[in-house]
């Protein structure tokens, strides 16, 4: 029989040891949000004279580490963010010249990838080693996992402060290269103290979830409003990117059940989770959330197969047309299609015939100088969501659905929930490009 503890140790190495396995010429996968590895990634910029072209693949990075925010890192090391976080947003704003976007769906975001070319080495997190010599990934499984059965090199920082997750997460120490012991209190999420106006556009989309609805609820103070505005609701189930801390206090409140899924009956599924210490005190060992691997949660397939399943993110700006911008202004990258559009086009695509997919905005921004309905997309903005997927427009003001109307009638429709401000030069400008009379 293995000795499972002398196994451990031997794989044991230091933060430094892990920077020094870094490769030329290659590229390294990181976990991310709360489950990125801070020890080791806080250690890659001591190898700059020793590397170069060295490729950091990375999703909603927490900290702005040295190997990519210094600017004399040019040319040894390259942030390649999957979803820009405000430290990779500064580098590029400081014109460092060490961060780049990965345009992606984030389903398919380690896969497409893996097809350019295999990744030299994984570096990810999880809790100690049970009495089987299993660790768990804990709070996050959306490419995770696939690229530790890609990659040359997998090293996992062991951090006793991770809550152990169950579903896919579960991984044996044979199956890992390298183990750094670095403890932590795992990165948490501030909830969102949502203002007037969020309040109004939770409680428009709230009108739009029927009882039985399986939601994907984002992050950030819609979100966190419209989940205030659900407490009303029966027999709600979850089937979700990532895990936040409403989706726990509304399965407190008995209006998340998860009964009526027809996927994944009485289970929450998800891929990540980032919140609160409570939430993962939570989520530690609880079988009601299952973590599964990215490419089936987020894949649009997938989410088609559940009941009356809603889908509910937010964006930057909208046109006539019906083309959603929710990452960028212009060529400025301030996020990432992240999952979007993967749930927003699996929700439409309900087989069921009931699902809904629901973008919702302010009607204005920059302190209310600029209207978030505009008549077309600033030059080089990327557009998220294709205008023949947008369902549900809410703003504050109320709620449009565009499938299946014309551009003409979309137009009216979204003039009808711009700010009342702006309806009359809203109106003017569509007159002029033809849209409408």
């Amino acid at each position: 029989m293995k000795n499972l503890k002398e196994i451990y140790k031997s794989k044991l190495i230091t933060t430094k040891e892990v920077a020094k396995l870094l490769k030329s010429d290659t590229d390294v996968i990181v976990a991310q949000c709360a489950s990125e590895p801070q020890g080791c990634m806080s250690e890659f910029h001591t190898v700059k004279n020793e590397v170069h072209d060295v490729k950091v693949f990375s999703v909603l990075t927490l900290k702005a580490y040295d190997f990519y925010i210094k600017p004399e890192m040019k040319g040894h090391f390259e942030l390649c963010s999957w979803f820009h976080a405000e430290g990779s947003r500064r580098a590029i704003k400081e014109k460092t010249g060490t961060v780049t976007y990965v345009p992606n769906m984030l389903h398919s975001a380690g896969f497409d990838r893996f097809s350019v070319r295999k990744p030299h080495m994984f570096v990810g997190t999880c809790t100690p080693p049970d009495k089987n010599g299993f660790v768990s990934l804990s709070l996050g499984i959306t490419y995770e996992k696939d690229v530790m059965e890609f990659a040359e090199i997998t090293v996992l920082e062991v951090n006793e402060q991770l809550p152990r997750t169950l579903g896919d997460t579960q991984v044996h120490i044979d199956d890992v290269d390298f183990f750094v012991e670095h403890h932590q209190v795992p990165p948490t999420l501030p909830t969102p103290n949502p203002d007037k106006v969020a309040l109004q556009i939770g409680e428009n989309i709230a009108k739009l979830v029927e009882d039985g609805s399986t939601i994907q609820l984002g992050i950030g103070e819609i979100p966190n409003a419209a989940a205030l505005s659900l407490k009303g609701k029966k027999d709600l189930g979850v089937h979700t990117e990532m895990f936040v801390d409403s989706m726990m206090e509304l399965y407190e409140q008995g209006v998340i059940t998860n009964n009526a899924k027809s996927l994944h009956k009485g289970k929450f599924v998800c891929t990540f989770a980032m919140g609160s210490e409570k939430m993962y005190k939570w989520l530690d060992d609880n079988p009601v959330v299952d973590f599964l691997r990215g490419p089936y949660v987020n894949n649009p397939c997938t989410i088609r197969k559940n009941s009356k399943m809603v889908s509910i993110n937010t964006c930057m700006m909208v046109d006539f047309q019906g083309q959603v911008a929710s990452e960028s202004i212009g060529i400025n990258q301030y996020s990432g299609t992240g999952g979007q559009t993967d749930t927003a086009v699996g929700a439409i695509e309900g087989l069921d015939g009931k699902g809904k997919s629901i973008i919702a905005c302010r009607s204005t921004a920059k302190g209310g100088t600029i209207s978030t309905i505009t008549p077309m997309l600033p030059l080089g903005t990327a557009v998220t969501l294709h205008r023949s997927h947008t369902d549900y427009i809410v703003t504050e003001h109320g709620a449009a659905r565009l499938k299946g109307l014309t551009l003409r009638e979309r137009t009216v429709a979204l003039i009808s929930i711009a700010h009342p401000k702006f309806r009359d030069e809203l109106t003017k400008q569509a007159q002029e490009i033809g849209y409408i009379d």
